[in-house]
């Protein structure tokens, strides 16, 4: 149980710290990115995942939304740790959406498991800040990226957070 970890607790404050020191203040975004990071972070935690997962998932937009560099985010946390956010960090030189969330998804699958819990955490906040704003067409957009990442994902894994997006579709 992650409750009291003091270690995970002082390295999740860590990243929130770099997560404030490199997220932009931008007004025109469709949800506020630090809260989201936050959210899907703490969510993971409150889970009782792994450090490295927690950890992404907090800091999974950073090297896609930030300067922060690749360099930073190894040295600060680990392999791993970066490993998983490249998993689920857009390629914005591929123009369409749908052919972007696929090389997602197939990065995710060759990382593995804990790389599709990160992006399943991800699209559970979206799709429910997105539901509680009514933005119909990101809620759609959600639901598309949960059918892809259940799709995607070897029968032999069957954390419980997949679950949670077949959930989804029931909506």
């Amino acid at each position: 149980m992650n409750k009291g970890n003091i270690s995970l607790e002082n390295t999740f404050e860590k990243a929130v710290r770099l997560l404030c020191q490199y997220i932009p203040i931008e007004k025109n975004r469709k949800k506020p990115l630090l809260m989201h990071d936050l959210r899907v972070g703490l969510y993971l935690y409150e889970q009782d995942h792994v450090e490295e997962v927690v950890l992404a998932g907090l800091l999974h937009d950073i090297i896609e939304w930030t300067d922060c560099t690749e360099e930073c985010i190894q040295n600060a946390f680990g392999p791993r740790v970066l490993a998983l956010i490249l998993a689920n960090t857009k390629d914005r030189k591929i123009l369409d959406e749908v052919d972007r969330q696929q090389d997602i998804m197939r990065r995710c699958l060759l990382i593995g498991e804990d790389a599709f819990i990160v992006k399943a955490a991800d699209t559970l906040d979206s799709y429910s800040f997105y539901r509680s704003t009514h933005n119909q067409e990101e809620i759609q957009r959600a639901l598309l990226i949960s059918k892809m990442i259940l799709e995607s994902i070897p029968s032999t894994m069957q954390n419980p957070i997949f679950k949670k997006l077949v959930e989804l579709e029931c909506f």
